[in-house]
């Protein structure tokens, strides 16, 4: 991580740098990746239009990884513009990646068998063992920010990554 900072909004957003406006900790935003089931990935067709979906995934090392068949719109967008947009489900807390996809073909890669091994773990009703090494798409974030909606928007954080 290279830099770590207040996240900028417009002045009628609130005040910033009053009591009780510290930075979130990137390790209980890790903890939040970690856990969740769902991923909400948000990418751009060609034709410049947004498409955003759910999917399932892990973090491992420092990284969302994450499967999709080729027929989807949204591996389509991918292929084609690896830009990407990454939030957590949440009604009041907002975490959110950004950066560009890798497709990951080689099996040896580093992050592979952490991958497979969590998404034996975390999702067992699709992966009763850990699965064969396969290709995977993977984030690694180059920008993040987070956020609760209460006391917004004290607290809100953005975090800039040497990729």
């Amino acid at each position: 991580m290279s830099d770590i900072r207040r996240a900028k909004f417009p002045p009628d957003y609130g005040e910033r740098g009053v009591e009780g406006d510290e930075p979130v900790a990137w390790s209980t935003i890790e903890d939040q990746l970690r856990e969740a089931t769902t991923y909400w990935l948000s990418t751009v067709g060609a034709d410049g239009r947004p498409h955003a979906r759910p999917v399932d995934g892990v973090w491992v090392e420092g990284a969302l990884v994450f499967g999709g068949s080729p027929d989807t719109r949204w591996v389509r967008n991918l292929q084609q513009n690896p830009a990407l947009s990454v939030h957590l489900p949440s009604g009041g807390d907002a975490v959110i990646l950004e950066g560009t996809v890798e497709w990951v073909t080689d099996p040896d890669h580093p992050v592979s068998l952490p991958a497979r091994e969590e998404q034996h773990a975390k999702y067992p009703q699709y992966f009763p063992s850990v699965p064969e090494p396969g290709p995977f798409w993977m984030l690694r974030p180059t920008v993040a920010y987070a956020w609760t909606l209460d006391g917004f928007p004290k607290g809100a954080t953005r975090w800039a990554f040497n990729t």
